[in-house]
């Protein structure tokens, strides 16, 4: 057993099968995924019910597949995409083992949060299994990133200590509508709801003009996402005066997601995205030696 190892709650997974449909907001194709029970230790894994083979793909951070904007995960050839929403709404309420059936690539963009997700789970209620839920207890601080994007985890300042705090710093500089914002909690499901949940998928005007230049995002409108242009929002309205840097700290839980266990200590965040979030989870398990033990599950 790892000594940075602790085994504190039972492991849970859905009680029934949800359902959540949309489009993808890359593709612009329909989707429909299925939360389905898994057993314990299984881990959550995504199912490709559209191909033949029904490949499946597990949600760790070594099939993460390097793309700009978004998580990828990817095995023997085959992606989903844009899961990091999806991966939120299981890892802020503990569901640890879960099969995503999905009938697309790419999970529904919905409404650019997690709560079509939150809302699914809820719909159907958890059910606790009779394994314990392994748990990483930091006792090293990583860091990865540069001067001016960077993720760090650190112990808390009692060893004994439990939970998962994560504070994030965004900055669009000064001349951009966005600004600076911080934001700080302590992860658990009912804080979730409350304030992350619903907190949106943002980009710039000019970023939303490049992209369908490029033929993506052609089926996304301003009603779907938040579209910042000169004076703000384009045809939405915030739900958070700092709902951007709130989505952020969303986009940080579903990546942490991919450790494939639970992580006890402090993430401070200042300009990360996906790749480093991922980064940072390779990098504690590799750092508490528990990335042999965890990448047998993949």
């Amino acid at each position: 057993m790892n000594e940075h190892f602790y085994y504190h709650r039972q492991q849970q997974t859905v009680a029934e099968c949800a359902t959540v449909q949309g489009f993808g907001y890359w593709s612009g194709q329909d989707v429909r995924i299925e939360f389905r029970p898994a057993p314990a230790n299984a881990g959550v894994t995504f199912v490709r019910e559209d191909l033949n083979n029904f490949h499946r793909i597990p949600a760790t951070a070594y099939n993460r597949d390097d793309v700009p904007r978004r998580t990828n995960i990817a095995r023997y050839g085959v992606s989903v995409e844009m899961v990091e929403h999806v991966l939120a709404a299981l890892n802020a309420h503990n569901i640890d083992n879960c099969e995503i059936w999905t009938n697309a690539a790419e999970m529904p963009g919905c409404d650019g949060s997690s709560i079509a997700f939150v809302e699914a789970i809820a719909s159907v209620g958890v059910v606790q299994q009779h394994l314990k839920r392994p748990c990483l207890h930091i006792r090293h601080s990583v860091r990865v990133g540069d001067k001016e994007c960077w993720v760090e985890a650190h112990p808390h300042p009692n060893p004994e200590q439990c939970g998962l705090n994560i504070r994030y710093s965004l900055d669009y500089g000064t001349e951009s509508v966005i600004g600076q914002q911080d934001y700080e909690m302590s992860l658990a499901p009912d804080t979730f709801d409350s304030e992350l949940a619903t907190a949106r998928t943002f980009v710039l005007e000019s970023e939303a003009n490049y992209l369908r230049s490029q033929g993506l995002g052609l089926r996304v409108s301003t009603s779907d996402l938040i579209v910042f242009g000169p004076n703000g929002p384009i045809d939405n309205q915030l739900r958070f005066g700092n709902e951007c840097v709130r989505h952020k700290t969303l986009d940080v839980i579903g990546d942490l997601a991919l450790a494939g266990c639970d992580i006890a200590g402090n993430i401070v965040a200042h300009k990360s995205g996906h790749f480093l979030n991922a980064e940072l989870v390779k990098s504690l398990l590799i750092e508490h030696g528990v990335h042999t033990e965890l990448a047998r599950c993949a």
